[in-house]
């Protein structure tokens, strides 16, 4: 497989290999810093960006590559006015790499479809594989083997960084529990939670899906939370969406339920008061900055991969 569209086209073996090869790339970078050496990554977005235009660029260059920033609305393709099949079909021809965070899933399948070289998700409406990447990486450096760990993700559960989360840690024999109101507005895709059974099936991990905060953090070795505001919902909509999850909000009363050292992770942005208080997320207990950092380091290894298998 060229590309990485979703982490539920990798095996789990494949996502361990990659955690290895970024854990091996953040030890010594130096040993690294030729290896993107001539090569050239094309960066398109459609949807804001910090970390990971940071991140991505950053990546190549410290690796003696060089990556274009490209907006798809200042570009030929982003106005319609040339086919996406096209626009890969070209880009293939100048660039090895090709990394999209876009609204449409459906565009990135399309992109990858034409394009010749490895393309990367860095973020569709279905799927955020890079930022689970370097999430699960972050875990394995505080707490070793994953296996049997226990994720309780708490809040908005219909998003794709909660079912790339519970695509990976089921995949890798976790026990990830999620929270979310009732409605499938709010709840994770019943077809996500499904195809994570599976995966726990075979991994010896276990998925959960509840409407109890207090019983997706029991015992827990990691808890998760995520923006309640996405770049897609409408800001008049943050008042009632606010109430809606302020039950599920991180506090150190919910996090008294989880294991005493239980870590906690944010993927950026955060808003205290909000996901989670000041209190946690700058507390003892948060590794959100080494979460963002380790976006560096997972993604580097992603690069390499993909390259690597091409």
């Amino acid at each position: 497989m060229k590309d990485l569209i979703t982490l539920r086209d990798w095996s789990g073996d494949r996502i361990g290999r990659v955690l290895q090869l970024a854990a091996d790339v953040k030890k010594d970078p130096s040993a690294f810093k030729e290896a993107m050496a001539q090569r050239t990554l094309l960066m398109i977005f459609e949807k804001p960006s910090l970390r990971t235009r940071l991140s991505f660029e950053a990546g190549m260059t410290q690796m003696g590559g060089h990556a274009i920033y490209y907006h798809t609305g200042n570009s030929p393709m982003g106005s319609g006015k040339e086919s996406i099949s096209d626009s890969m079909r070209a880009a293939s021809r100048f660039v090895d790499l090709i990394m999209a965070r876009l609204f449409k899933h459906r565009d990135l399948l399309e992109m990858a479809s034409e394009a010749t070289v490895p393309v990367i998700n860095a973020l569709t409406d279905d799927s955020h594989p890079c930022q689970i990447l370097a999430d699960l990486l972050s875990i394995q450096e505080k707490r070793g083997d994953l296996n049997g760990l226990k994720l309780a993700y708490v809040g908005d559960g219909f998003n794709n960084v909660t079912h790339s989360l519970m695509t990976g840690g089921t995949k890798l024999g976790m026990h990830v529990a999620v929270a979310s109101p009732p409605g499938e507005s709010f709840m994770p895709r019943a077809d996500v939670t499904e195809g994570c059974h599976g995966f726990a099936e075979k991994s010896g991990g276990s998925i959960l899906v509840t409407e109890s905060a207090e019983e997706a953090v029991l015992d827990a070795d990691v808890i998760y939370t995520d923006s309640w505001m996405s770049y897609h919902i409408p800001e008049d909509q943050e008042a009632e969406r606010i109430a809606l999850f302020m039950p599920y909000q991180v506090n150190q009363a919910l996090l008294a339920h989880a294991k005493p050292d239980a870590l906690f992770m944010n993927c950026l942005p955060a808003r205290r008061g909000c996901e989670q208080t000041a209190e946690v997320i700058d507390g003892p207990q948060s590794i959100v900055f080494d979460q963002a950092e380790n976006r560096l380091h997972a993604q580097k290894a992603v690069m390499l991969d993909l390259l690597s298998a091409t």
